[in-house]
């Protein structure tokens, strides 16, 4: 018999290894502080799925926003699909994400009350199904972003100096 801990760190491995990441959105980490991360469903038609697993998807400028106690996901290009025939798909149009209510009306109360934005971070398959990591962020000042830059450039330097010593 396992003990609670192994089942739960079981789990947790299990989740993470049957994560295969799609793409990223690198813009977003650093235009914006994630604060906390929900994972969605995609509701997609036809092609769209044959498209992401072929990596044809951009997140760059897309957000996402709550109407009517449903979330849904705005301009995130999915190229259509090379061997599609007439029925392919809208490259941007506009895609409900598959979230619990509770999770919704959590995401909603925050955005209201402390002017959070909803931004898809990425996109990645779990057993088959695609679904979209999205973040609670608020936006950096231009002096942040310098400071991220200044942080991460030392960082660099001194891991190059680790390396070089030994």
């Amino acid at each position: 018999m396992k003990s609670p801990l192994a089942k739960n760190i079981l789990k947790c491995y299990n989740q993470l290894m049957d994560r295969k990441i799609i793409t990223t959105n690198r813009k977003a980490f650093h235009d914006f502080t994630i604060l906390e991360k929900f994972v969605a469903g995609i509701v997609l038609t036809g092609t769209e799925i044959k498209s992401i697993r072929k990596n044809a998807i951009n997140l760059k400028d897309s957000f996402c926003k709550i109407e009517d106690n449903e979330i849904f996901l705005y301009k995130c290009h999915i190229s259509p699909y090379e061997q599609g025939n007439r029925f392919n798909h809208d490259a941007e149009r506009t895609r409900k994400l598959l979230m619990t209510k509770k999770e919704i009306l959590k995401i909603q109360n925050k955005v209201k009350q402390d002017s959070f934005t909803i931004v898809p971070l990425e996109v990645f398959l779990s057993h088959g199904f695609a679904k979209v990591e999205i973040g609670l962020a608020k936006g950096k000042k231009l002096h942040d972003k310098r400071e991220d830059i200044a942080r991460k450039d030392q960082k660099r330097e001194m891991d190059r100096a680790s390396k070089i010593r030994y």
